[in-house]
């Protein structure tokens, strides 16, 4: 049975990952969060559906606790999460994400192949691409040049790249890096989804705006070279993005480091989000316009054919509606 580590398994992803991975089984699970944007009643929820977990709360900026943890355990893999992740306050607090997302991360990687950890896979994002300067059809693919325009993507791509230089070093220390795209939705079977507090995601937020949670969305910036003027991303179904970490793990049993990038190869524009959850919803809801957010590109679409071609990954939830639909449900359990 394989002890696994999960950082940040409180919060949105990493608790999916966590229930993908008490769904399969044989194995064991410790989170450590420190609950500023997760959740405890996640940890119940995951324990009372899905299985039991070791829950520790711990600020990885906690060094000597880290290292405490990792000593007293035994731990086959981590999968690494925490962070902060909200790029507009990247721009006005870049030291908070430079000590929180490179540094700390620095520490749990050098702690993880003290305490002869072997497996670690990183939680990256499509930001470390920047504005790329072509998007060939297929979307961006992992070779494309790194440029990251925000200190969120810059904090990042540091990891990636401390990862990679840890694992020149130390060969039986392995990693994958996986680079979301834009993720959205919640568990299918309803049992957990995103409750992050003054969430800045888009879906997220369409979906609080359909329910009245909120008075009215905006739309930052219509002004961009996309066709309709909104940003176009592609959208990822969180439990889809949760089996690529399954797939990973069972990646490194056999074969060396990788950089995944995850999404579905085709993207949605802001305002085609919004219609979309009007739709769903069967609600028209307030729409305004404002200014560009510091730090956004226009165009963010990934190519996924490596990951699909080197692991057994295949996307199961690859519908717009389907995400908004499993958005908007979680976000009326919360209203209840």
């Amino acid at each position: 049975m394989e002890h696994i580590l999960i950082t940040g398994g409180a919060g949105y992803i990493g608790s999916h990952v966590a229930k993908e991975l008490l769904k399969r089984g044989d194995v064991k699970l410790t989170i450590v969060d420190n609950l500023s944007t997760g959740f405890l009643e996640t940890i119940e929820r995951l324990e009372r559906f899905y299985g039991p977990v070791e829950f520790i709360k711990l600020d990885l900026g906690d060094w000597r606790g880290v290292e405490d943890l990792l000593g007293e355990r035994e731990f086959d893999g981590i999968i690494h999460f925490a962070a902060a992740l909200v790029v507009p306050e990247s721009v006005e607090n870049p030291l908070k994400y430079y000590l929180n997302n490179t540094a700390n991360t620095a520490h749990l990687i050098k702690t993880a192949i003290e305490s002869g950890v072997e497996k670690f896979i990183f939680s990256s994002t499509a930001a470390v691409y920047g504005e790329p300067e072509s998007i060939p059809p297929t979307g961006i693919p992992e070779e494309a040049p790194t440029v990251p325009i925000n200190p969120y993507g810059r904090s990042k791509l540091m990891s990636e790249q401390i990862l990679s230089d840890a694992a020149r070093a130390h060969s039986k220390f392995r990693y994958i890096a996986l680079r979301y795209f834009n993720v959205a939705g919640a568990d299918v079977e309803g049992k957990i989804g995103q409750s992050t507090r003054n969430a800045t995601h888009l879906i997220k937020v369409a979906a609080q705006t359909a329910l009245g949670k909120r008075e009215r969305m905006y739309i930052f910036g219509d002004d961009y070279p996309t066709p309709d003027g909104t940003c176009i991303r592609d959208y990822i179904h969180v439990d889809d993005l949760a089996l690529a970490h399954l797939e990973a793990l069972d990646y490194l049993e056999g074969h060396g480091d990788g950089v995944f990038n995850v999404g579905y190869g085709r993207g949605y524009s802001v305002r085609e989000v919004i219609e979309t959850m009007k739709r769903v919803s069967g609600r028209d809801f307030p729409v305004s316009i404002a200014p560009r957010r510091p730090g956004d590109p226009a165009i963010l679409i990934a190519d996924s054919s490596r990951l699909r071609r080197e692991t057994s990954w295949k996307p199961k939830y690859d519908d717009l509606e389907l995400i908004c639909r499993t958005a908007l449900e979680w976000e009326e359990q919360l209203s209840e």
